[in-house]
Protein backbone atom coordinates (compact mmCIF):
# COMPACT_ATOMS: atom_id res chain seq x y z
CA UNK A 1 0.00 0.00 0.00
CA UNK A 2 1.63 3.65 -0.88
CA UNK A 3 2.11 5.71 1.74
CA UNK A 4 -0.34 8.62 1.64
CA UNK A 5 1.25 11.98 1.04
CA UNK A 6 0.11 15.00 3.19
CA UNK A 7 -2.61 17.17 2.41
CA UNK A 8 -1.61 21.22 1.64
CA UNK A 9 -4.11 23.61 1.35
CA UNK A 10 -3.79 25.44 -1.38
CA UNK A 11 -2.47 29.42 -0.98
CA UNK A 12 -4.81 31.80 -0.89
CA UNK A 13 -4.88 34.59 -3.49
CA UNK A 14 -4.51 37.92 -1.64
CA UNK A 15 -8.23 39.84 -1.76
CA UNK A 16 -8.12 43.16 -3.24
CA UNK A 17 -10.40 46.30 -2.96
CA UNK A 18 -10.00 48.87 -6.12
CA UNK A 19 -12.66 50.33 -5.19
CA UNK A 20 -12.21 52.19 -1.90
CA UNK A 21 -12.25 56.14 -1.04
CA UNK A 22 -10.69 58.48 1.47
CA UNK A 23 -11.16 62.50 2.25
CA UNK A 24 -7.77 63.79 3.39
CA UNK A 25 -8.69 66.16 6.20
CA UNK A 26 -7.38 68.97 4.46
CA UNK A 27 -9.45 68.12 1.22
CA UNK A 28 -12.38 68.44 4.04
CA UNK A 29 -11.42 71.76 4.86
CA UNK A 30 -11.81 73.46 1.46
CA UNK A 31 -15.21 71.69 1.19
CA UNK A 32 -16.45 72.91 4.37
CA UNK A 33 -15.33 76.69 3.42
CA UNK A 34 -17.71 76.49 0.26
CA UNK A 35 -21.29 78.25 -0.07
CA UNK A 36 -22.52 75.90 -2.86
CA UNK A 37 -22.33 72.10 -3.54
CA UNK A 38 -20.12 70.53 -3.40
CA UNK A 39 -19.81 71.28 0.57
CA UNK A 40 -19.61 69.99 3.98
CA UNK A 41 -21.81 71.00 6.70
CA UNK A 42 -22.34 70.63 10.45
CA UNK A 43 -26.21 70.46 12.24
CA UNK A 44 -26.43 70.80 15.21
CA UNK A 45 -27.08 67.65 17.19
CA UNK A 46 -25.22 65.72 14.37
CA UNK A 47 -22.42 63.56 15.85
CA UNK A 48 -20.37 64.33 12.64
CA UNK A 49 -20.30 67.28 9.88
CA UNK A 50 -21.98 65.91 6.59
CA UNK A 51 -21.35 65.84 3.22
CA UNK A 52 -23.26 67.30 0.79
CA UNK A 53 -22.65 66.84 -2.93
CA UNK A 54 -26.07 65.94 -4.73
CA UNK A 55 -28.14 68.63 -6.25
CA UNK A 56 -31.61 66.93 -4.91
CA UNK A 57 -30.25 67.53 -1.25
CA UNK A 58 -29.97 71.57 -1.71
CA UNK A 59 -33.79 71.82 -1.29
CA UNK A 60 -32.68 70.39 2.45
CA UNK A 61 -30.12 73.09 2.51
CA UNK A 62 -31.92 75.66 1.96
CA UNK A 63 -34.72 75.11 4.52
CA UNK A 64 -32.13 75.22 7.05
CA UNK A 65 -30.57 78.63 6.14
CA UNK A 66 -33.91 79.61 6.05
CA UNK A 67 -35.02 78.40 9.22
CA UNK A 68 -31.87 78.88 10.96
CA UNK A 69 -31.96 74.87 12.41
CA UNK A 70 -31.42 71.20 10.88
CA UNK A 71 -33.94 70.07 8.79
CA UNK A 72 -36.28 67.58 9.80
CA UNK A 73 -34.08 65.09 7.63
CA UNK A 74 -30.18 65.98 7.05
CA UNK A 75 -29.03 66.38 3.91
CA UNK A 76 -25.40 64.62 2.90
CA UNK A 77 -23.58 61.90 4.77
CA UNK A 78 -22.29 61.39 7.70
CA UNK A 79 -18.18 61.98 7.66
CA UNK A 80 -17.14 59.83 9.71
CA UNK A 81 -14.10 58.55 10.94
CA UNK A 82 -14.39 56.00 8.17
CA UNK A 83 -13.52 58.52 5.60
CA UNK A 84 -10.14 60.02 6.62
CA UNK A 85 -8.50 57.90 9.05
CA UNK A 86 -5.67 55.35 7.72
CA UNK A 87 -6.30 53.12 11.11
CA UNK A 88 -10.09 52.97 10.38
CA UNK A 89 -9.45 52.10 6.62
CA UNK A 90 -6.76 49.18 7.95
CA UNK A 91 -9.54 48.61 10.45
CA UNK A 92 -11.89 47.89 7.96
CA UNK A 93 -9.91 46.36 5.68
CA UNK A 94 -8.42 43.23 8.52
CA UNK A 95 -12.29 43.18 9.39
CA UNK A 96 -13.50 42.29 6.03
CA UNK A 97 -10.11 40.23 5.03
CA UNK A 98 -8.84 42.73 2.52
CA UNK A 99 -5.35 42.43 2.07
CA UNK A 100 -4.51 45.23 -0.33
CA UNK A 101 -6.37 48.23 -1.00
CA UNK A 102 -6.01 50.74 -4.10
CA UNK A 103 -6.89 53.97 -2.29
CA UNK A 104 -8.85 56.90 -4.17
CA UNK A 105 -10.18 60.23 -3.39
CA UNK A 106 -14.18 60.36 -4.43
CA UNK A 107 -16.12 62.53 -6.01
CA UNK A 108 -15.88 65.63 -6.65
CA UNK A 109 -12.53 65.20 -6.72
CA UNK A 110 -11.08 68.78 -7.83
CA UNK A 111 -13.79 70.06 -10.35
CA UNK A 112 -14.18 72.62 -8.10
CA UNK A 113 -11.18 74.25 -7.61
CA UNK A 114 -10.06 77.42 -8.75
CA UNK A 115 -7.54 77.19 -11.75
CA UNK A 116 -4.82 79.10 -10.12
CA UNK A 117 -5.09 76.71 -7.06
CA UNK A 118 -5.54 73.51 -8.88
CA UNK A 119 -2.06 72.29 -9.82
CA UNK A 120 -1.04 72.88 -6.08
CA UNK A 121 -3.78 71.06 -4.48
CA UNK A 122 -3.36 68.13 -6.59
CA UNK A 123 0.13 68.03 -5.50
CA UNK A 124 -0.59 68.21 -2.20
CA UNK A 125 -3.37 65.14 -2.15
CA UNK A 126 -1.49 63.29 -4.45
CA UNK A 127 2.04 63.45 -2.47
CA UNK A 128 -0.27 62.60 1.05
CA UNK A 129 -1.74 59.45 -0.66
CA UNK A 130 1.68 58.42 -1.61
CA UNK A 131 3.39 58.91 1.90
CA UNK A 132 0.49 57.14 3.59
CA UNK A 133 0.78 54.09 1.22
CA UNK A 134 4.57 54.03 2.11
CA UNK A 135 3.90 54.46 5.83
CA UNK A 136 2.00 50.95 5.00
CA UNK A 137 3.90 48.85 2.39
CA UNK A 138 2.22 46.25 0.42
CA UNK A 139 -0.99 47.30 1.94
CA UNK A 140 -1.88 50.44 0.24
CA UNK A 141 -1.55 51.87 -3.06
CA UNK A 142 -3.74 54.62 -4.79
CA UNK A 143 -5.04 56.11 -7.72
CA UNK A 144 -3.88 59.89 -8.12
CA UNK A 145 -6.39 62.90 -8.68
CA UNK A 146 -5.55 65.44 -11.42
CA UNK A 147 -6.32 69.19 -11.32
CA UNK A 148 -8.53 69.00 -14.57
CA UNK A 149 -10.01 72.73 -13.64
CA UNK A 150 -6.20 73.95 -14.19
CA UNK A 151 -6.47 77.08 -16.54
CA UNK A 152 -3.01 75.55 -18.42
CA UNK A 153 -2.67 71.81 -20.10
CA UNK A 154 0.54 72.35 -19.42
CA UNK A 155 -0.51 71.77 -15.50
CA UNK A 156 -1.98 68.80 -15.92
CA UNK A 157 0.35 67.22 -17.96
CA UNK A 158 2.84 67.55 -15.03
CA UNK A 159 0.77 65.82 -12.90
CA UNK A 160 0.71 63.15 -15.19
CA UNK A 161 4.78 63.46 -14.91
CA UNK A 162 4.58 63.54 -11.55
CA UNK A 163 2.11 60.96 -10.15
CA UNK A 164 3.50 58.38 -12.70
CA UNK A 165 7.04 59.00 -10.62
CA UNK A 166 5.26 58.10 -7.04
CA UNK A 167 6.10 54.48 -6.06
CA UNK A 168 2.75 53.59 -5.17
CA UNK A 169 0.52 55.58 -7.66
CA UNK A 170 -1.44 53.16 -10.41
CA UNK A 171 -3.52 55.71 -12.11
CA UNK A 172 -5.86 58.14 -12.07
CA UNK A 173 -9.13 58.40 -11.28
CA UNK A 174 -10.84 60.73 -12.97
CA UNK A 175 -14.98 61.91 -13.44
CA UNK A 176 -17.07 62.15 -16.53
CA UNK A 177 -17.01 65.93 -17.07
CA UNK A 178 -13.28 65.83 -18.15
CA UNK A 179 -12.79 69.16 -18.77
CA UNK A 180 -16.04 70.39 -18.20
CA UNK A 181 -17.09 69.83 -22.18
CA UNK A 182 -17.45 65.62 -20.84
CA UNK A 183 -15.10 62.56 -21.81
CA UNK A 184 -15.40 63.31 -25.25
CA UNK A 185 -13.84 66.35 -25.78
CA UNK A 186 -11.26 66.87 -28.35
CA UNK A 187 -9.02 68.64 -25.93
CA UNK A 188 -8.63 65.89 -23.44
CA UNK A 189 -7.32 63.81 -26.18
CA UNK A 190 -3.90 64.55 -25.69
CA UNK A 191 -4.51 64.21 -21.82
CA UNK A 192 -5.26 60.66 -22.57
CA UNK A 193 -2.56 59.79 -24.63
CA UNK A 194 0.06 61.05 -22.07
CA UNK A 195 -2.17 58.82 -19.17
CA UNK A 196 -1.43 55.94 -21.47
CA UNK A 197 2.08 56.79 -22.16
CA UNK A 198 2.74 56.68 -18.27
CA UNK A 199 1.22 53.15 -18.25
CA UNK A 200 -1.61 54.74 -15.74
CA UNK A 201 -4.61 53.25 -15.67
CA UNK A 202 -8.30 55.42 -15.58
CA UNK A 203 -10.44 54.37 -12.55
CA UNK A 204 -13.64 56.12 -13.94
CA UNK A 205 -16.38 56.97 -11.13
CA UNK A 206 -19.29 59.10 -11.86
CA UNK A 207 -19.58 62.46 -10.83
CA UNK A 208 -23.00 63.72 -9.58
CA UNK A 209 -25.86 61.55 -11.74
CA UNK A 210 -28.03 62.67 -13.92
CA UNK A 211 -29.67 66.20 -13.47
CA UNK A 212 -32.36 65.91 -10.85
CA UNK A 213 -35.18 66.90 -12.72
CA UNK A 214 -35.37 63.64 -14.15
CA UNK A 215 -36.44 62.08 -11.10
CA UNK A 216 -39.58 64.09 -10.91
CA UNK A 217 -41.57 66.11 -8.40
CA UNK A 218 -41.88 63.26 -5.85
CA UNK A 219 -37.78 62.52 -5.63
CA UNK A 220 -37.80 64.20 -2.13
CA UNK A 221 -39.59 60.85 -0.65
CA UNK A 222 -37.54 58.51 -2.39
CA UNK A 223 -33.82 58.90 -0.67
CA UNK A 224 -30.65 58.78 -2.71
CA UNK A 225 -32.11 55.88 -4.11
CA UNK A 226 -32.35 57.08 -7.74
CA UNK A 227 -29.72 58.74 -8.35
CA UNK A 228 -27.26 56.42 -6.61
CA UNK A 229 -28.86 53.24 -7.47
CA UNK A 230 -29.55 54.59 -11.13
CA UNK A 231 -27.94 58.35 -12.07
CA UNK A 232 -24.37 57.49 -11.27
CA UNK A 233 -24.62 53.82 -13.46
CA UNK A 234 -26.27 55.92 -16.20
CA UNK A 235 -23.59 58.56 -16.38
CA UNK A 236 -20.61 56.39 -16.39
CA UNK A 237 -22.97 54.23 -19.41
CA UNK A 238 -23.29 57.18 -21.01
CA UNK A 239 -19.56 59.16 -20.50
CA UNK A 240 -17.86 55.69 -21.96
CA UNK A 241 -20.91 55.44 -24.87
CA UNK A 242 -19.48 59.10 -25.68
CA UNK A 243 -15.59 58.13 -25.70
CA UNK A 244 -16.83 55.39 -28.03
CA UNK A 245 -19.01 57.22 -30.52
CA UNK A 246 -16.34 60.07 -30.77
CA UNK A 247 -13.70 57.83 -31.37
CA UNK A 248 -11.30 57.90 -28.55
CA UNK A 249 -10.53 54.36 -28.02
CA UNK A 250 -9.06 54.20 -31.31
CA UNK A 251 -7.25 57.70 -30.94
CA UNK A 252 -5.69 55.99 -27.82
CA UNK A 253 -5.40 52.31 -28.65
CA UNK A 254 -3.54 52.06 -25.74
CA UNK A 255 -5.92 53.75 -22.88
CA UNK A 256 -6.88 51.49 -20.18
CA UNK A 257 -9.74 51.83 -17.97
CA UNK A 258 -11.50 50.74 -14.82
CA UNK A 259 -15.43 51.20 -14.91
CA UNK A 260 -17.00 51.54 -11.18
CA UNK A 261 -19.77 49.91 -10.61
CA UNK A 262 -19.33 47.12 -13.27
CA UNK A 263 -19.23 49.71 -15.78
CA UNK A 264 -22.95 51.05 -14.89
CA UNK A 265 -25.40 49.66 -17.72
CA UNK A 266 -22.60 48.96 -20.09
CA UNK A 267 -22.51 45.57 -20.36
CA UNK A 268 -26.12 45.04 -20.72
CA UNK A 269 -26.50 48.28 -23.04
CA UNK A 270 -23.55 47.58 -25.60
CA UNK A 271 -25.67 44.93 -27.74
CA UNK A 272 -28.12 48.01 -28.26
CA UNK A 273 -25.52 50.66 -28.49
CA UNK A 274 -24.34 49.09 -31.41
CA UNK A 275 -27.58 48.04 -33.00
CA UNK A 276 -27.98 51.70 -32.75
CA UNK A 277 -24.83 52.83 -34.63
CA UNK A 278 -25.23 50.35 -37.90
CA UNK A 279 -28.80 51.43 -38.30
CA UNK A 280 -27.70 55.25 -37.89
CA UNK A 281 -28.57 56.41 -41.85
CA UNK A 282 -26.85 59.55 -40.36
CA UNK A 283 -23.25 57.86 -39.21
CA UNK A 284 -23.70 55.36 -41.57
CA UNK A 285 -24.21 57.70 -44.79
CA UNK A 286 -22.03 60.34 -43.81
CA UNK A 287 -19.01 57.93 -43.96
CA UNK A 288 -18.31 58.21 -39.60
CA UNK A 289 -19.09 54.33 -39.25
CA UNK A 290 -17.44 51.78 -41.76
CA UNK A 291 -19.92 49.31 -40.60
CA UNK A 292 -17.57 46.78 -41.80
CA UNK A 293 -14.09 47.77 -40.79
CA UNK A 294 -14.76 49.69 -37.35
CA UNK A 295 -14.21 48.25 -33.66
CA UNK A 296 -17.33 47.52 -32.17
CA UNK A 297 -18.19 48.30 -28.49
CA UNK A 298 -17.79 45.02 -27.54
CA UNK A 299 -13.84 45.09 -29.33
CA UNK A 300 -13.71 48.17 -26.87
CA UNK A 301 -14.70 46.08 -23.35
CA UNK A 302 -12.65 42.75 -24.06
CA UNK A 303 -9.75 45.00 -25.19
CA UNK A 304 -9.25 48.44 -23.06
CA UNK A 305 -11.55 47.98 -20.10
CA UNK A 306 -11.80 46.86 -16.82
CA UNK A 307 -14.82 46.23 -14.54
CA UNK A 308 -15.05 46.78 -10.27
CA UNK A 309 -17.15 43.85 -9.11
CA UNK A 310 -19.41 46.43 -7.24
CA UNK A 311 -22.70 45.49 -8.45
CA UNK A 312 -24.15 43.28 -5.37
CA UNK A 313 -25.26 40.42 -7.38
CA UNK A 314 -24.27 37.42 -9.32
CA UNK A 315 -26.49 38.18 -11.77
CA UNK A 316 -24.69 41.51 -12.70
CA UNK A 317 -21.59 39.68 -12.22
CA UNK A 318 -22.00 36.96 -14.85
CA UNK A 319 -23.17 40.24 -16.94
CA UNK A 320 -19.88 41.91 -16.72
CA UNK A 321 -18.35 38.78 -17.22
CA UNK A 322 -19.90 37.63 -20.03
CA UNK A 323 -19.68 41.51 -21.21
CA UNK A 324 -15.90 41.36 -21.81
CA UNK A 325 -15.52 38.53 -23.91
CA UNK A 326 -14.02 35.27 -24.01
CA UNK A 327 -11.25 36.42 -21.20
CA UNK A 328 -13.78 38.39 -19.75
CA UNK A 329 -13.27 36.79 -15.71
CA UNK A 330 -9.98 38.19 -16.22
CA UNK A 331 -11.13 41.95 -16.37
CA UNK A 332 -13.57 42.01 -13.40
CA UNK A 333 -11.96 43.04 -10.06
CA UNK A 334 -13.44 43.44 -6.53
CA UNK A 335 -14.22 46.55 -4.77
CA UNK A 336 -16.28 47.81 -1.27
CA UNK A 337 -17.12 51.28 -2.48
CA UNK A 338 -16.15 51.95 1.51
CA UNK A 339 -16.77 54.69 2.91
CA UNK A 340 -20.19 54.54 1.62
CA UNK A 341 -23.42 52.45 2.26
CA UNK A 342 -22.31 51.40 6.14
CA UNK A 343 -24.10 49.32 7.93
CA UNK A 344 -27.34 51.48 9.32
CA UNK A 345 -28.90 49.04 11.97
CA UNK A 346 -25.07 47.75 13.33
CA UNK A 347 -22.03 48.47 14.14
CA UNK A 348 -19.75 50.25 12.12
CA UNK A 349 -17.26 48.44 13.47
CA UNK A 350 -18.26 44.95 12.47
CA UNK A 351 -18.81 43.82 8.89
CA UNK A 352 -20.61 45.78 6.51
CA UNK A 353 -23.53 44.36 4.46
CA UNK A 354 -22.76 46.10 1.11
CA UNK A 355 -19.16 44.64 1.11
CA UNK A 356 -20.25 40.90 2.14
CA UNK A 357 -22.78 40.88 -0.68
CA UNK A 358 -20.10 41.46 -3.44
CA UNK A 359 -18.06 39.18 -1.78
CA UNK A 360 -20.77 37.05 -1.70
CA UNK A 361 -22.38 37.60 -5.68
CA UNK A 362 -18.60 36.40 -6.93
CA UNK A 363 -18.62 33.23 -4.90
CA UNK A 364 -22.05 32.32 -6.32
CA UNK A 365 -21.36 33.63 -10.10
CA UNK A 366 -18.39 31.88 -10.16
CA UNK A 367 -17.79 29.09 -7.71
CA UNK A 368 -16.56 29.82 -3.97
CA UNK A 369 -13.09 29.17 -4.05
CA UNK A 370 -12.29 28.61 -7.87
CA UNK A 371 -9.83 30.52 -9.40
CA UNK A 372 -12.04 32.46 -11.23
CA UNK A 373 -13.42 33.50 -8.27
CA UNK A 374 -9.97 34.38 -6.68
CA UNK A 375 -8.84 36.13 -9.75
CA UNK A 376 -11.76 38.50 -9.39
CA UNK A 377 -11.31 38.48 -5.39
CA UNK A 378 -7.66 40.01 -6.22
CA UNK A 379 -5.31 37.69 -8.49
CA UNK A 380 -6.60 40.53 -11.55
CA UNK A 381 -5.80 43.46 -9.79
CA UNK A 382 -2.34 42.27 -8.63
CA UNK A 383 -1.39 41.25 -12.05
CA UNK A 384 -3.65 44.18 -13.62
CA UNK A 385 -1.99 46.70 -11.75
CA UNK A 386 1.34 45.41 -10.21
CA UNK A 387 0.53 45.38 -7.00
CA UNK A 388 3.37 42.73 -5.93
CA UNK A 389 7.13 43.21 -5.82
CA UNK A 390 7.02 46.88 -5.24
Amino acid sequence: MAEQQPTTSPTREKVVDVHTHMYPPDYVKILESRNKIPLVRSFEGASDPRLILLEAEVPLLEEAASKNEAPSTLPGRPLTKHYSSVAQKLHFMDTHGIDISVVSLANPWLDFVSPDEAGAVAKSINEGFSSMCADHPGRLYFFATLPLTASSQETILESITHVASLKYCRGLILGTSGLGKGLDDPALLPIFKAIAAAGLMIFLHPHYGLPNEVWGSRSGEYGHVLPLALGFPMETTIAVTRMYLAGVFDAVPDLRMLLAHSGGTLPFLAGRIESCVVHDGHLVHSGKVDTKKRRTIWDVLKEQIYLDAVVYSDVGIKAAVAASGPDGVDRLMFGTDHPFFPPLESDEQGEWESVTWNAAAVKKALGDGSQEAQGVMGGNAVRVLRLVGE
